[in-house]
């Protein structure tokens, strides 16, 4: 039986069941269904009541993505061989969608074995209702010793370890088209600032292509842009002071921001109120433009369009940001009371293993969050990705996808971005920022 679709108000999602021995993705059952609900020609030979059963909801059904979760399943199967595994994609994606989806489930006194989520302040809702377990004795010392600090704070809430980082995407890159910026006689090494992208961009437009793709039917690619943006501006320390709403004296410089980004506008192609960001990004993959500033899980797109990377495809910093390593983090939590807490902490403690981050992380595009995973098995531009995080001085964690500031604040950025794109009023949305954050 492949992968199927309940369809129903209470399972309004895909499902899949993973046993040992169904390695590869092999569906064995859909959840919901019981042997009291199926025919007989439809049971499966073993009971799945009689093993250990994990729950997972999580937004990973396509591309790498599935194939990263695929490959830690596998991984935990083979030294689980009793388990089962229920895979239960959230409706409506990532983040909020996937949160709002827990959260009702929650209340119905239903939760999962475990769920996706950004660590820090998207953790907030759950652990300020006291639904996260407290997870200090799984993070062992070897767990500790092979985390950075700032990923371990964003594990914490209230000084107690909630979260397992599973991956870390870097979300301050430039990518580029090589031969567009040659002809361009653009030198991206050279950038050192914001403002002199803008002028790379000039550039760029003098000799045909498009200078960004970039898409504007959504809010959120330009609240990325926005703080990535200011931090090349104005630094990691005033991005943390804004974020700590300790605002007095930056009205200048989120407006300078802003109005960057304002100006950046006529370098963004015709389409980019109707396109989705890997539409934009397939521009640059096209050869019809030159930069996309995305999250490093856009180079898989390169990849798989048959492109080389540094001959044809290349990445920096963004501008500003060098030594800077904006972090996207996702990680599986505990919620209790919990449905199979013996397997859960078997899975978890899985997830912050060597093995399991040196089997996923490629597939996905990401790094790992430990610092002892051999780099070997990463292609190229991971490698390249990891060298920067060891070599980073600072790690922030990130407004648009969840990490810096709670989620309702999070909307509350989206809803300002969502105005300014059609406002262009750079005043007004960089008082409504600071008013935000206050």
């Amino acid at each position: 039986m492949g992968r199927g679709t309940i369809e129903g108000s209470s399972a309004s999602r895909r499902s899949v069941l993973r046993r040992a021995g169904t390695l590869g993705g092999v569906t064995v059952g859909l959840a919901g269904c019981t042997s009291s609900d199926r025919s007989s020609d439809e049971v499966d030979e073993t009971d799945p009541t009689e093993e250990a059963e994990l729950e997972l909801v999580h937004w990973w059904t396509a591309g790498g993505e599935e194939d990263a979760l695929e490959a830690l399943l596998d991984g935990f199967l083979e030294a689980h061989d009793d388990a089962v595994i229920e895979e239960n994609p959230a409706p409506g994606g990532a983040g909020s969608a996937l949160n709002a989806a827990v959260q009702s489930r929650l209340i119905d006194d239903s939760p999962p074995s475990s769920f996706q989520i950004w660590p820090g302040e998207s953790l907030r809702p759950f652990t300020d209702s006291d639904v996260l377990a407290d997870l200090g004795e799984l993070w062992s010392e070897e767990m500790r010793e092979g985390y950075i600090d700032s990923v371990q704070e964003l594990s914490r809430r209230d000084g107690a370890y909630v979260a397992v980082p599973i991956n870390i995407h870097r979300l301050n890159n430039l990518f580029f088209n090589v031969d567009i910026v040659a002809e361009s006689g653009v030198d991206p090494e050279a950038i050192d600032d914001p403002e002199t992208l803008l002028e790379a961009f000039d550039a760029v437009a003098d000799a045909g292509y498009t200078p960004l793709a970039h898409q504007t039917q959504d809010a959120w690619p330009t609240v990325q842009l926005w703080e990535t943006v200011f931090l090349g501006q104005h630094g990691v320390g005033a991005f943390q002071s804004f974020l700590e709403g300790d605002v007095d004296g930056l009205g200048g410089a989120v407006a300078d921001s802003l109005s960057l980004i304002e100006r950046s506008r006529e370098h963004v192609s015709p389409d980019a109120s109707s396109i989705a960001w890997d539409e934009a990004n397939a521009q640059v993959i096209a050869g019809d433009a030159a930069f996309t500033h995305q999250g490093d899980w856009a180079a898989g797109h390169y990849s798989s369009a048959g492109l080389v990377y540094g001959a044809e495809w290349d990445h920096v910093a963004y501008p500003g940001t060098e030594g800077v390593y904006t972090m996207v983090l996702d990680a599986f939590v505990m919620p209790e009371p919990n449905p199979s807490p013996e397997l859960t902490e078997k899975f978890l403690e899985y997830c912050g293993s060597v093995d399991a981050q040196r089997r996923f992380n490629p597939p996905k595009g990401s790094i790992p969050p430990r610092t002892d995973v051999p780099a070997e098995e990463f292609p190229e531009f991971l490698r390249d990705q990891i060298d920067d995080f060891d070599a980073s001085t600072a790690q922030p964690p990130t407004i648009t996808h969840g990490s810096a500031v709670h989620p309702a604040t999070k909307n509350q950025f989206e809803e300002a971005f969502a105005s300014f794109l059609e406002s262009w009023d750079v005043e007004a949305t960089a008082a409504r920022l600071l008013d935000i954050v206050r």
